[in-house]
């Protein structure tokens, strides 16, 4: 079997990449003839962990390809992906010029029947949209050829995308027709054969699933963070409320982690852009629009605890910080706290020395020059005032206190990610602040 994949961004890369390791001819397309090269050379534009080996191993293989060629890709595929970016316009609301852009492109140049599948995340009646657009061109071409049009919404988390494609919890695919259910149970039969489930929908149900699990997942983060602050208020731990609520099967131990808010390339807009759906349809989703703000906010937590130490005035002073991508193993800056973080002490005349495992050349493209950049955790402490932990990378976990505590000027740690225990931190005499915890102050 043969298919395209449009777009090789975050989930078009990966996607098309693990496909191919199930024995499917993949061709890759993309616009950015740049980013083509780079993947003919065998280079890959983004960091996921255990991604470079499967790309190797299937370009070696000639499964994977990669063109610029929409219409070169077309020849003997049988499903081809729509996997660009739906980046959110200023109402909230996703753009959809890029993948109703490849619709037509497709109605352009396509020959025999396709089952036209969107990848990407877009809003409820997407699909709609794209079979409009390919039929139209279709019409100006004044030729009859069929098509079908399909949902397959990815949920790949970054760090671990390659395992949550190759052995999901699901497969969720919106179809019209029994014909485009065939051909994708086809294309996903090892999943199948692995004892993945595949749940098929109708489109508008597929679309909707995305969303909306998205959404319930923002909203537990959200909801952590709020009953953390008011653990700090009332003096309760919120560790401990963490474990007692997350043994709770209904409720379970995933995604109730309090820290800085959420961020990265889905949550903040897939939450967005569903406050914007239902808006459009005369409904307020009141929740969704509290997760949102309440996500703010957090973002700024350790921004009030900062002043709260040092007080209002925070000129002069320096700041170490460890981590800028919004999560672990990633690059992805997209919507990170860190973002939020330095922006307020930047403005208030502090200056930051930051160190990231893997997100400083990312780091670098959007702050350039306004932070310093450190080559490991500890140079980033020398003369800092103090710690900022922003992301909860393995290697920050057990670090050498007694030399962090040589190189700052105090013993003052912010922690946004709990990753300490605070009676160690007593013992060890730092002033820790985590959250939703009493503050340690020595």
């Amino acid at each position: 079997m043969k298919i395209s994949v449009v777009g090789t961004g975050y989930v078009g890369l990966v996607s098309g990449t693990c496909f191919s390791e199930t024995g499917v001819d993949v061709v890759c397309v993309d616009v950015n003839e740049e980013k083509i090269n780079l993947l003919n050379s065998g280079e890959i534009p983004i960091y996921e962990p255990g991604l470079k080996d499967i790309f190797t191993r299937n370009v070696e293989k000639n499964r994977l390809s990669f063109t610029t060629s929409l219409k070169d890709s077309l020849i003997d595929t049988e499903v081809i992906f729509i996997a660009v970016g739906t980046p959110p316009d200023e109402d909230g609301s996703a753009d959809l010029k890029y993948v109703l852009g490849v619709a037509r492109e497709i109605g352009r140049n396509m020959n025999k029947y396709l089952v036209v599948v969107t990848k990407s995340t877009v809003p409820v009646g997407t699909s709609k949209k794209v079979k409009a657009a390919i039929a139209e061109e279709l019409k100006t071409r004044n030729v009859s050829i069929p098509f079908d049009v399909a949902s397959n919404p990815e949920f790949l988390k970054e760090g671990s995308a390659v395992d949550d494609f190759l052995k999901p919890d699901r497969i969720v695919v919106g179809v019209e027709t029994a014909k485009a259910e065939k051909t994708l149970r086809r294309l996903y039969k090892p999943f199948l054969m692995n004892g993945h489930p595949i749940l098929f929908m109708n489109i508008l149900s597929s679309e909707m699933t995305k969303y909306a699990a998205n959404s319930m997942l923002a909203t537990k983060i959200s909801f952590m963070n709020d009953i953390a602050n008011l653990c700090e208020l009332v003096g309760a731990d919120v560790d401990m409320v963490r474990k007692g609520i997350g043994s709770d099967a209904r409720i379970g131990n995933k995604f109730i982690y309090p820290g800085t808010g959420y961020g990265g390339s889905c949550f903040p807009k897939d939450v967005q852009a569903l406050v914007r759906t239902a808006d459009e349809y005369g409904h307020s989703l009141d929740i969704l629009k509290a997760v949102e703000s309440v996500n703010y906010r957090q973002k700024e937590i350790l921004i009030k605890k900062i002043k709260k130490h040092f007080g209002e005035n925070l000129k002069g002073l320096r700041f170490a910080m460890w981590g800028l991508a919004f999560k672990p193993k990633t690059d992805d800056m997209r919507e990170a706290p860190s973002l939020v973080i330095i922006e307020n002490l930047l403005k208030e005349g502090a200056s930051v020395v930051a160190y990231d495992p893997v997100a400083q050349e990312e780091a670098h493209r959007i702050l350039g020059d306004n932070i310093s950049y450190a080559k490991d955790e500890y140079d980033a402490c020398l003369d800092a005032d103090a710690l900022i932990i922003v992301t909860e990378w393995s290697e920050f976990r057990s670090p050498n206190f007694r030399v962090i505590e040589k190189l700052m000027k105090s013993n003052t740690i912010f922690d946004g990610r709990n990753i300490y225990d605070p009676e160690e931190m007593r013992e060890l005499k730092f002033n820790y602040y985590s959250i939703g915890r009493a503050a340690v102050l020595i």
